[in-house]
This record gives C-alpha cells, structure tokens and sequence, in this order.
C-alpha cells in the first residue's frame, strides 16, 4: 500500500505540478422572479415578443459609464441577427431537439438579464470567469458515494478529465460518467458518456468488459458500445481511432511481458489484456476531441465512443466517478476560458467595427461557433480576421454563436461580444441539430441587418485566405444564382442510424441530395441568401439538419423555379485537414492556425502546420 502511494505522488508531482488554479469559480444564484419573465403559458410565446426591451434594459449599466461615445444601440449590434428571428418556431419540423432549445434559451436569456441587471459593477467585466483547469482538489465525495468534481464552463474539442486510482479488491467494477446541463422540464440529466468498467464481467461477458453508453431523458439509454467485442460496428472508426483496441483480450504474452494489466489464468488458460486490474494504480484520461471521446490508460489507447444526438460535451457541467474505485487525485484541464482583457497587449487591433448604414459589402464571411469555444476565435482574429481586405472594412467577418446553458459561459460571451464586435448572438441553444439555423441566420443578417453581395460560411476550426476566395469569386463574375465551394454532385443519404449523418427516409426518401457544397467553406450569391429569407420570413422554407446539404436543397428549389443557378467547385477547399495551396484548411487547431498564418506572411506561401 505504501508503494501505490509513493507512485501516487510521484505522478503528481511529475505530470501536474505545472497545473494551478488560476480562479476560484464564481457561483451566482439567482433567485425571485425576473422583471424580464415572460409571463406567458405558451413556453414559445417569448419568441413572439420583440426582445427590444430585455435587449435595451440588458444595456442599461452602459449608461453610467463615462465613456459614453457609443450610444446603447450601437453597443447592442451583437443582436442585430436575434431581432429577425422570432419566427423560428415555424420551422422547426426536422430538427432535433428544436423546441428544447428555444425553451432552454428562455431560461438563459432571462438569468442573463437579471445578472447583469443586479450586477454591482457596470461595463465590461476584465477578468475571467471560466478556468483553464480544476484540480483535484476540487473533487468531493457526495451523499451517495460517488465522487464528483464540477465543470464550470462545458468542454471543447482538446480538453481532457485524467483520474489516478485504483480499482477496489472486491468486484473492481466501476463507472464513470460525464454528465450533462439538464433540460427543463426533464426530471434527469443527460449523460453523456458512461464509461461502465465490468472487472467481473456480466451476462453477455465472461471476462472483463467496458461498456460504454449515453442516457438522455428523452431517448433513455442508447444501444452499448462494447470492449472487447466481435459487434462490427466496433471495426468502425472515431476521429481515425479504434472504436475498441484490438488488443483487448489478445494474450497477454504477444502484447507485453509485463503482467501488470493480466487477467487470472484459470484452468492453465494463458492470461488476456486489460488495463484495469483489482489493487493496481490505473492513470486514466479522457479526451475530447472533434468526433468523440478518447479514453486512454496508462498512456495507451483503449477505446473511443461517438457523440449521440442531443448530448454533445460543450454541455458537460460534471464528472462522476461511482462503483468500486479508489481515487487518488482527479484533474480536467484545457476547459474552455476567454483572455485576461487587461493584459491583452492587441486588443484594439482585435476588435471590429461596425458596420456603418448603408454601406454595402462585397463578401460576408459567417463562422459557425459554439458559446465556449473562446480560443478558436482569439486564434481566428489573430490570423486570417487581420488580411487588409477584412480590416479596411470590404470583407466582414462574424461568428454566429447560439446561447449555452451555463450562464457562466453566456456571461463570458456577452462580455466577448461587447469587446470585440464581431459575434451575432442567436435566440437558442446552441444543439448540433440545429446547425441549419446558423445557415439561416448568416442569410438574414446578410440581407436584413446588412447587404452582401456574397455570403459565405465556414467552421471556427477553419483556416480561410480571404484574398483568394474574395478574388476567386469576384473573378467568376456572376452576381446571381452563384453556389461556390467543394461541390458534391454524387452523393445520398446515409442509412446506418449509427452514423452522425443518419438520415431517415421520412426525412429525405430520395436516394441523391442534390449538388451541395461541404460545410467548412461555400459561398453563394446575395439573391440566394435573400430568397432563403423570404422563404423564412413567409414560413415556406424547408429544414434540413445537414446545414450544408439543406443549402444545396434551397439551391436546388430555386433552380426548379427558374433561377440560372451557376455550381462552381475549389477543389483547394479541403474538407478533412491540410493540403499546401489551400483556399480553407479544415480541422485546424488554434496553434496551426497561428503557424499557418505566420508562415503566410512570411514566404507568402499556403502551408500547412500539422
């Protein structure tokens, strides 16, 4: 036992020591009723009401700033998009979890608006509320046995929770869950990844078995993914990894001479790999990344598991660890946290100005983002947001982010907004399902809030040289029915419902999409956005939760209806990373893009950083 200790501390010191806590979390409660509520029986009544008021009243506390140069309108443009759209509940048909997440905005907007109406210091708030990290320290045993330890702000793609411990002598058996924000209403939180560690098995297992699963109150339990297992489906991959090792359950000698993680031999059978084992310390980590979660222990992958719909990890409020399990120390780090404003040394060269009355833009660039995805965009106003085209006022560029269900996180982002001038703040829940919105929303400010003549989209984790797309299509020369990007004439839906792209014939019966361009780059004309509004505004348009075949399919209906439609495809738009002379590099992380950018300043080359 005192040997376990000392390796205990030993790996502590070693791995961790540079970790620190750098703020203690900061709890608001709030209670009594809002003078913003909306008292109304119809939970969807508060779209039909004009936000003028909470959004005037939410600018209140600019008022008695000395600087006073910018009035309460022009401080709100970060809500320009939200005023056109209140009629969302009329297309909601399609879409998962539509009407939870207009309901679940509700809530947000309102305990944003009374925080900052009882805030006690008014103006923009300088230091930060969400952490980097929580320690170990953080974590605490609760009434019912398990061991808990809180998730301020959700996670991004690049966080990851490593516990160290040891399994129990008894059984072994232990889980761990990654809980989720609970949706009103709903009597249980979503989990979004049970990791179920079976040392003793169960009825489908006679040896040991990880059974991985997620759980919302809606859908209940999901189908089990299972480790080790014959299930085809585990021969599947996750962000290019194993679904299952395929060496679990190998003998133990044709993996390692160690007998650390060894089975017992019963009957002389030879003993079998599995990283936990009864009475040995375990170091195990999980990581988030762009498709889903990775577990590895002792530095070794052991299995991956997809999202499913509805419980995406930017909810994660809070990790639980249950069952037989020791644990020694627990640590969550790379949690999503904006900058210190106060010491941000480039903060005016950052920011981006409105845009003025009247003035027309040549091309709109729209980014899909979530509301905790802080460093993306820092990362993104560093590099490809400072091309001249974009600083001299001709491009614009504005992240389109949905509200989140922390108000620590909606309070970081109403800070983010005010300081830099260029998010459009949405009316929902920023769900996965309900990206074809943000499509809809770039279309309404791009032709209601300001007038493009292009618009187009793109993905924070894009890296995207606006010169050669602004030069690409002004090239072209077609200022009407224009769809530009990575276009994919050839493909259908996907059938398997284990797929993220699982599409129900109910959805689309046809066997073909029609031509549509990948989501990580496209741009289509201002006739196109314009009509998609119309269709919007005159409850005529269609929803599609792929956002960028739902494109392709408005596309299509004008091109029905008569309109010359011109399909124009970048095979230097890549879709799945890097490739030198890139137009948009998909699937960059903040340090690629920064290397990237530098790289093209430098030699004024394209390329790539990975």
């Amino acid at each position: 036992m005192w040997t376990t200790k000392q390796l205990c501390i030993a790996v502590l010191i070693t791995f961790f020591s540079p970790v620190i806590v750098r703020h203690l979390i900061e709890n608001s409660l709030i209670s009594g009723t809002s003078c913003y509520q909306i008292l109304n029986a119809k939970p969807l009544a508060w779209f039909s009401n004009r936000v003028d008021a909470p959004a005037a009243n939410l600018a209140e506390d600019y008022s008695s700033r000395p600087d006073r140069r910018n009035s309460s309108t022009e401080r709100l443009h970060w809500l320009d998009t939200w005023d056109h759209m209140k009629h969302l509940t009329n297309i909601s048909t399609g879409l998962p979890h539509a009407t939870e997440a207009i309901k679940d905005a509700r809530t947000a907007w309102e305990n944003l608006t009374a925080t900052v109406q009882n805030a006690t210091s008014p103006g923009i708030e300088k230091r930060r509320l969400c952490p980097y990290s929580v320690h170990g320290m953080n974590a605490s045993k609760s009434e019912g046995g398990h061991f808990t330890m809180d998730i301020p702000c959700g996670l991004v793609a690049g966080s990851s929770i490593t516990f160290i411990g040891t399994p129990g002598s008894l059984s072994g058996n232990f889980w761990i869950d990654l809980v989720g924000t609970a949706l009103p209403g709903e009597p249980e939180k979503p989990i979004v990844l049970r990791y179920n560690v079976r040392l003793t098995g169960d009825k489908f297992a006679e040896g040991p078995v990880i059974v991985q699963n997620a759980f919302t109150a809606s859908n209940g339990w999901g189908y089990e993914d299972r480790c080790p297992s014959s299930n085809s489906n585990n021969a599947t991959q996750v962000d290019d990894l194993e679904r299952c090792n395929s060496i679990l359950g190998r003998e133990e000698k044709s993996i390692m001479n160690s007998t650390h993680h060894t089975g017992p031999k019963q009957g002389g059978k030879p003993s079998t790999y599995f990283p936990f084992k009864q009475g040995y310390l375990a170091i195990t980590t999980l990581r988030i990344a762009l498709e889903g979660i990775h577990m590895t222990v002792d530095g070794k992958h052991i299995t991956s598991f997809a999202y499913r719909a509805g419980s995406e990890p930017w909810f994660g409020t809070q990790v639980r660890i249950s069952g037989e399990f020791k644990l020694a120390s627990a640590i969550a780090s790379g949690l999503p946290t904006s900058e210190h404003l106060e010491n941000s040394l480039d903060l005016e060269m950052l920011k981006s100005s409105p845009i003025p009355d009247g003035k027309d833009l040549d091309l709109l660039i729209g980014i899909f983002s979530t509301a905790n995805n802080f460093k993306r965009r820092m990362a993104i106003r560093r590099t490809w947001m400072q091309y001249d085209a974009v600083r001299n006022g001709t491009v614009a560029v504005r992240f389109f982010v949905g509200l989140h269900t922390n108000l620590m996180v909606n309070k970081e982002l109403r800070n983010e907004a005010r300081t830099y001038g260029d998010i459009q703040v949405l009316p929902f829940i920023d769900y996965y399902s309900l990206i074809t919105w943000k499509t809809l929303a770039i279309c309404i400010y791009g032709t209601s809030a300001v007038s493009a003549k292009y618009l187009m989209k793109t993905d924070d984790d894009s890296f995207v040289r606006v010169h050669e797309i602004y030069s690409s299509v002004k090239q072209l020369n077609v200022s009407n029915g224009l769809l530009y990007g990575r276009i994919n004439s050839d493909s259908g839906p996907h059938r398997n419902n284990e797929s993220k792209w699982y599409i129900s014939p109910e959805e689309w019966p046809e066997e073909k999409y029609p031509p549509w361009a990948h989501g990580p780059g496209y741009v289509v004309s201002e006739d196109i956005a314009r009509t998609i509004n119309i269709w919007y505004k005159t409850n005529r348009l269609k929803m599609f939760k792929l956002e960028d075949v739902a494109m392709g399919i408005w596309v299509d209906e004008m091109k029905k209806g008569g309109l010359p439609v011109k399909y124009e495809t970048d095979e230097r738009i890549y879709t799945d990373g890097c490739k030198e002379g890139y137009t948009v590099a998909h699937y960059q992380e903040s340090r690629n893009m920064l290397c990237m950018w530098e790289t093209l300043l430098r030699t004024n080359q394209a390329m790539c950083c990975n």
